[in-house]
């Protein structure tokens, strides 16, 4: 979600709903869909949902249309029908993302205005489970990242949990029973129209065109793609986390269960067959299931495994990130297709390639250096081929490039960003 300040009334009653629930492990919020209408929260949400753009949903209106019909004549409509409870999310668009692997991954677009609901709804459910979570949960959350589950990762390593589950659910977010996960809910939310509100999320109808186009109901999961997904889906998996930390504290399993959404790895200072037992068990008994050629059992010493896009390494009491081969094929797929669009300037082919190198480079920031700079290599490579295609060339054009032509003089930024140098002693001293 897009970082926009919060208006003071709204963070402080997000602010008492965490607090409550913190102090008391039994409260359950009784009066929360009156604030879901209310103006600022709505409007809040409208301007982070902006923020995040995103495609239309079927109805095909974008955030342009909407502001030239008026954005706050949509609010007041919504806020009219939410509390009248007309309100009816519309259908979702299912559109399939590629995978390396030759899978696609399934993606639901709601139309904007079902954004801006599920976002004002989310605004207000968050702080509650929020105070619930456990620590070693990173994935989707306020504060929390994909470095830090990395750092935990290492911690473990470094506390002797050597033996890993390296764990894979399938097809989780489509696989989430609705009424399992209703229960969890309202294990904090004991507001009826707030849990029909998340009930009507959850079964809004899915447009596919793959399958006719003709909405069809689901009766389980809840699509990526969705604003409120990510949270749901963390609150349905913090059962696991939770009874998992339960087991630990009794004695009756050791280790640490670090997860970021439904990717997880449970690191244990022994085989941890037991563990598996009970993880696979409690998967089942969540209508869950492990992918059983993808999730397995392995000691560190003697074999690497992958987590969040990142090859992990022990070797000699050391951890040792590098990208993942997928990974290092997502970006080298990413770079080209942009590569591929010889109509762009290169002006315009160096502004697209930097807004994507500067992600990969913040998100890699702790890999291998010799990667980063095969992979810069590549992007040199991909840009001499682009000014061959586009200048009707045999040959890559390596003139484009050159030894600090394309960097200094057109301006792309690197993966393997020079290291900082430090001062002299003398005037670190000073």
């Amino acid at each position: 979600m897009a970082t926009l300040k919060t208006p003071e009334k709204l963070r402080d009653l997000q602010r008492a709903l965490y607090l409550c629930a913190k102090k008391e492990p039994k409260f359950r919020a009784y009066a929360l869909y009156d604030k879901v209408y209310r103006r600022d929260v709505l409007e809040h949400a409208f301007a982070l949902a902006r923020a995040n753009r995103g495609a239309p949903g079927p109805d095909g209106k974008t955030f342009e249309e909407i502001d030239a019909g008026g954005a706050a004549a949509m609010l007041e409509e919504l806020r009219e029908e939410l509390k009248t409870k007309k309100y009816r999310p519309g259908a979702v668009r299912r559109v399939y993302i590629p995978k390396l692997n030759g899978g696609e991954r399934p993606l639901g677009i709601p139309n904007i205005r079902d954004r801006v609901v599920q976002t004002a709804a989310k605004l207000l459910l968050e702080p509650l489970f929020e105070a619930d979570f456990e620590e070693d949960s990173y994935g989707f959350r306020p504060k929390k990242n994909a470095h830090q589950a990395l750092e935990a990762i290492g911690q473990a390593l470094n506390d002797g949990m050597r033996w890993v589950i390296d764990a894979d659910v399938t097809a989780y977010f489509d696989s989430i029973p609705h009424d399992r996960l209703m229960k969890t809910v309202a294990e904090r939310v004991v507001d009826a129209a707030m849990l029909a509100l998340v009930k009507m999320f959850l079964e809004a109808p899915v447009v596919d065109e793959r399958d006719g186009g003709k909405p069809r109901r689901r009766r389980q999961g809840t699509p990526q793609g969705g604003v409120i997904s990510p949270l749901l889906a963390n609150i349905y998996l913090h059962l696991l986390d939770r009874n998992f930390r339960r087991h630990v504290e009794s004695g009756r399993l050791h280790g640490r269960l670090i997860r970021y959404a439904d990717d997880f790895v449970l690191l244990s200072p022994g085989n941890p067959g037991a563990a598996m037992k009970w993880v696979d068990g409690f998967m089942q008994r969540l209508g869950l299931q492990l992918h059983p050629a993808k999730t397995r059992v392995l000691s560190v010493g003697e074999e690497d495994f992958d987590f969040l896009g990142h090859r992990i390494r022990w070797d000699r009491g050391r951890m040792y990130l590098d990208a993942s081969p997928r990974a290092k094929g997502r970006i080298r797929e990413e770079v080209r297709r942009i590569t591929w669009q010889v109509d762009l300037s290169l002006q315009q082919l160096v502004y697209q390639l930097n807004s994507y190198i500067r992600g990969a480079r913040t998100y890699f920031c702790k890999i291998r250096r010799t990667t980063l700079k095969a992979l810069d290599f590549f992007v040199e490579q991909r840009v001499a081929r682009w000014s061959a295609r586009k200048h009707a060339r045999r040959f890559p054009d390596w003139s484009v490039v050159g030894s600090v032509v394309l960097h200094r003089q057109h301006g792309l930024e690197l993966l393997n960003l020079p290291r900082a140098r430090r001062p002299p002693a003398s005037r670190r001293a000073t």
